[in-house]
């Protein structure tokens, strides 16, 4: 029998697991590295984060926190973004992600090292419930990332596709693929080597400050402006 992609991961990436798949393609469990528990937390197969998945996974991340204060949590990211449906909408699922998103802060600041991995594809709303909602979020070789596919954002925006492409040559901030998160720190790095040793040095960096995207973006090159314009927000400037 055929090993699941995310189960080879989590061999992968642990000495041994103990990680089940539910409903929605939500997996939950723990896996072990260096004799250390992790949680781990996820979605599986491109899912579509509607109303059930996000209440699971923010159900899972809160009885982390009940049970395991100060287990250090992994966020398998592999969704095809948020689903569109009429019954989420009208459900409220954007209220939904928010409190999935919520979740994995409020964990971040009471003790719990997330890191988050992108297995697959990340889309949008559902990369930003996720994987920005992490700590620290790294992506797998192969992993796709997108905010839109450029052919919908090229109708959307009226800007011709070939205009569109040469842009994102210059203006990293929408433009697909796991170098462009790279580039505007959106992705801290992708693991090209062992990815136990990406999991395990991700579990133990420290970082100076709470959220270094702004800062990785400006280093890169991919966000010019957003760490200057949010210290002059800080600081009051125009007030």
């Amino acid at each position: 029998m055929i090993a699941h992609p995310t189960d080879r991961l989590l061999d992968a990436l642990f000495e041994r697991h103990d990680v089940r798949h539910e409903d929605n393609m939500v997996i939950a469990g723990e896996g072990w590295l260096d004799g250390r528990a992790v949680a781990v937390i996820g979605t599986t197969d491109r899912a579509f984060i509607g109303v059930e998945t996000a209440l699971a996974l923010a159900d899972h991340v809160l009885a982390v926190l009940r049970d395991h204060p100060g287990r250090p949590i992994l966020l398998i990211v592999d969704n095809g973004g948020q689903r569109l449906s009429r019954w989420d909408e009208l459900m409220g699922n954007n209220g939904v992600i928010a409190h999935l998103t919520t979740c994995l802060d409020f964990a971040r600041r009471n003790g719990h090292r997330v890191v988050g991995v992108v297995h697959g594809l990340a889309v949008s709303g559902g990369f930003m419930a996720t994987g920005m909602a992490t700590a620290a979020c790294h992506a797998l070789p192969g992993a796709e990332l997108r905010v839109m596919v450029p052919d919908a954002m090229a109708r959307i925006t009226r800007i011709p596709l070939d205009r569109l492409m040469a842009l994102f040559e210059t203006q990293p901030v929408l433009a697909p693929g796991a170098e462009n998160f790279v580039r505007i720190g959106g992705l801290h790095g992708v693991w090209e080597g062992d990815p136990r040793e990406g999991l395990r040095a991700a579990l133990d960096a420290t970082d100076p400050e709470d959220d270094p995207r702004r800062r990785l973006g400006a280093e890169r090159g991919g966000r010019g402006r957003a760490a200057d314009v949010a210290a002059l927000v800080r600081a009051g400037a125009g007030a």
